[in-house]
This record gives structure tokens, sequence and C-alpha cells, in this order.
């Protein structure tokens, strides 16, 4: 093993110095501009403007048959979207403070109203921030829940 040390040769490719110069070597390739040169340089000429192709004319849609009816457990079924399963640990959290759903951490269900109320306007916030913008699925899955979630969070809350 001889000492067989390749050299390492950086060269700095930048065209400008670090004060803002055009460096020796780009000097006859890169001329700046004058702002008299830049206001003597002969504006592009205009191009001839493009007409928009028309757009073809919508078919009329044939009627539509009648939206049928879900079933609330239709409804309350994820659409298995991003925001859905965004959400469904939301839903759970609030089930689980309502005490009608199991919480694998605590041996005994517990009924912490105040978080149930915290989930629920989470949960209500979420619907009024995403209106208009989720699936009709999605607010299917939101509306069904919260619904839900709501009537049981008066139910519990009377009992106690």
């Amino acid at each position: 093993m001889a000492n067989d040390k390749k050299e390492l040769k950086v060269t700095d490719k930048r065209i400008f110095t670090a004060e803002g110069e055009i460096k020796e070597e780009f000097r006859n390739e890169i001329r700046p501009v004058s702002p008299e040169a830049a206001a003597a340089a002969p504006a592009p000429e205009p191009q001839p403007e493009a007409k928009p192709e028309p757009k073809p004319e919508p078919k009329p849609k044939a009627a539509e048959p009648p939206k049928e009816k879900r079933s609330v457990s239709d409804r309350a079924a994820s659409p298995e979207t991003a925001f859905a399963n965004f959400i469904e640990p939301l839903i759970a959290q609030a089930y689980m403070s309502l005490g009608m759903l199991r919480n694998p951490y605590q041996p005994q269900a517990k009924i912490d109203p105040g978080a149930a109320r915290q989930m629920i306007d989470i949960l209500n916030l979420l619907q009024e921030k995403t209106s208009g913008n989720l699936t009709p699925e999605e607010e299917d899955f939101l509306t069904t829940h919260l619904g839900e979630l709501k009537l049981a969070y008066v139910q519990r809350t009377k009992s106690i």
C-alpha cells in the first residue's frame, strides 16, 4: 500500500465573484446590459393573437334517476378516503370519551364529557371548514357520525 493519494481538484464555475462582478474569464462572453442599452433595444414584435378554439357544446344530460335514499348504516360506512381515514380516530375518541366504545388503555369505560365535547367541537369545525369540498360519501360519513355523537352526548350528560 503505497501512498497513492489522488488529488481532488475543485473548479469554481460561477460567473460572478462574491462582490457581484463578472469574473475575468467570462468578460468576453457576457456583457452587462446598461439601462440605456436596454431602452434602445428594439421591442419584440407583437405576435398575432391566437384565437381560442371554440369549446364544444355540453351534451344535454339524460334524465338522471332519482338519488336512492341511503340508510344510516350506509351513510355511516367509511368511504375509505384520506379525509375519512383522518377523522375516523377523532370519531372513535369521541365515542370512547362518551363510554360507548372501549378504550384499550383503560380497563373500565370512563365517561369524560369535557373530552367528548371537545372532540365534537373539533369535528364540527372540520365540517364547517370543509363544507363544499367533500365528496357526498365523505359528507354523509361526517354528518352521520357528528349527529350520532351529539345525540349520544346529550343523552349521556343528562344521566350524569
